[in-house]
């Protein structure tokens, strides 16, 4: 996994932001994010046959500044690296910079094809990796994704039950009610480090109806009392509904765990139903 942000003594917001700000100004950049948004996982070659009068490197260094921002993730998968785009960086600089001047309600919190001016729908990834850095010890990282207390302050008001332990359930309940949005299973669990579980929507009869994906969350502590919180969901290839779905919802289910960490108050929660 790539590193992301560059450090210094600490993560600083405000420095975040900066390189996110410079990272989108250039239009080679956005170029290759628009590419990642079309397919996401793709390697260095791929993307420099469709970066036209650029050099390999040039396309390379391009690379280089938005992982450094934080909006491209890599991961290797045998002797290739793959590039993923993160849109949680996006998302916020949309929190900390947009939604205090408008009055409408942010939902998906500026989902990166208005970022970006795109006018595509997005297509369904076998794979979405996000990632985003959190002023937490893993422990509280780790207690926020198991415990009910937290999940129903971030996670569209649903509240998690499991122990986390490897084969046991892990379910999400609707808000107020004991109506099953999610009843999955644990299938890796390394706490307070790594935990993996199987996911299928049951709130919605059209992503029910689709097989089981899977959903990793890893817990990396950096330098300055900082966790990497980084998110997979894959196994997507025969869910393209799901996929779909959760894309804008996972957005907003990181950055309102972070701000609940790191403020003591929730994001304001959606109106419409989760990763609607």
């Amino acid at each position: 996994m790539s590193s992301g942000i560059a450090w210094g003594a600490a993560y600083n917001p405000r420095v975040a932001d900066d390189l996110a700000f410079r990272a989108l100004a250039d239009p080679t950049r956005r170029l290759l994010l628009d590419l990642l948004f079309d397919r996401e996982g793709r390697t260095l070659s791929d993307l420099h046959s469709e970066v036209s009068g650029m050099t390999r490197f040039g396309v390379m260094k391009h690379l280089r500044i938005l992982e450094a921002a934080g909006l491209v993730v890599t991961r290797r998968v045998g002797r290739e690296k793959l590039h993923y785009l993160n849109p949680v960086p996006v998302q916020l600089i949309h929190d900390r910079w947009v939604s205090k001047y408008t009055r409408r309600n942010a939902s998906a919190l500026a989902d990166l094809k208005t970022e970006l001016e795109r006018g595509e729908a997005m297509s369904a990834s076998p794979r979405q990796v996000y990632q985003v850095f959190i002023r937490a010890t893993p422990e509280q990282v780790w207690d926020a994704i198991t415990k009910p207390e937290f999940t129903s302050r971030y996670f569209y008001g649903s509240r998690v039950e499991t122990t986390a332990e490897v084969g046991s359930p892990i379910r999400h309940r609707a808000p107020h009610s004991d109506e099953l949005w999610g009843d999955d299973v644990v299938v890796e669990s390394e706490p307070p480090k790594r935990l993996v579980h199987t996911w299928r929507a049951l709130y919605d009869p059209d992503l029910a109806a689709e097989p089981r994906s899977r959903v990793t969350w890893e817990i990396e502590p950096m330098p300055g009392g900082v966790c990497r919180l980084t998110v997979i969901h894959d196994e997507l290839e025969n869910s393209p509904r799901t996929a779909e779905g959760v894309a804008g919802g996972w957005m907003f289910v990181i950055s309102g765990l972070k701000t609940l960490l790191e403020t003591g108050e929730p994001l304001g929660l959606r109106s419409l139903g989760p990763a609607s």
